[in-house]
Order: C-alpha cells, then sequence, then structure tokens
C-alpha cells in the first residue's frame, strides 16, 4: 500500500515537471497533479487496453506506434475531463504523453531502485 502511495507521488512529480519540458502544458497545482494522476491510471487501466485490442490492426501495421497515437488521445482526453490540466493540442499530448512516461520512470528507477523492479 505504502508503494502504491510512492508511486503515486512519483508520477504526480513527473506531472508537475511536464510544463518545463513542453510549454504548451499547464497544471494549475498539486492537487491537481494528483487528480490527474489517478484519472489517468484509471482510463490506462480500463479504457487503454480496449482500445489497443480495437485498433490492434492499425497497431500491427504500424509495428506498434500507434500505441504512442492512443497514449496522446487518452492523455488529451483527460485533459478535457480534469480542470487546472490544460493540454495544447494533439503534439503536445503525444510529446506530453511520451516526457511523462519517460521522466515517471526515470523518477520511479531513483527513488525506488532495485526494490521495486522486483
Amino acid at each position: 500500500m505504502l508503494n502504491l502511495f510512492i508511486v503515486w507521488l512519483i508520477n504526480a512529480v513527473a506531472l508537475l515537471l511536464l510544463p518545463y519540458l513542453v510549454p504548451s502544458i499547464r497544471i494549475e497545482g498539486i492537487v491537481t497533479a494528483l487528480i490527474v494522476v489517478l484519472v489517468l491510471g484509471v482510463v490506462n487501466t480500463l479504457l487503454r487496453p480496449l482500445l489497443i485490442l480495437l485498433t490492434l490492426p492499425v497497431t500491427l501495421l504500424t509495428l506498434g506506434l500507434f500505441i504512442f497515437v492512443i497514449n496522446a488521445l487518452l492523455f488529451l482526453m483527460v485533459a478535457h475531463w480534469v480542470d487546472g490540466f490544460y493540454v495544447g493540442g494533439f503534439w503536445s499530448a503525444l510529446f506530453g504523453s511520451l516526457l511523462y512516461s519517460i521522466v515517471s520512470w526515470l523518477l520511479s528507477a531513483l527513488i525506488l531502485g532495485k526494490k521495486e523492479r522486483t
């Protein structure tokens, strides 16, 4: 349970770093970041597998690159749902979702280390 809370905080920090990396993404505060991370987690758990299954032919045709488009669209959708989280458009969502994943992974690796991977 503690690890889940730590990962939630790490993802919120990664999200708070995004406006410094992608200027067309804005987050109004830590509470908004925590809500966005929670909504992203629910959307990625429930909706993302269904979308990947429905777009499987396109995903196979593009050798998996279409998953980046799905991630960007889900990121943009969450921005429309949560007040205080703004994404400038599709390309901002694409770069934002990619950088969010990378920064979140790096922070998790630095903070949790090998304990999380085992």
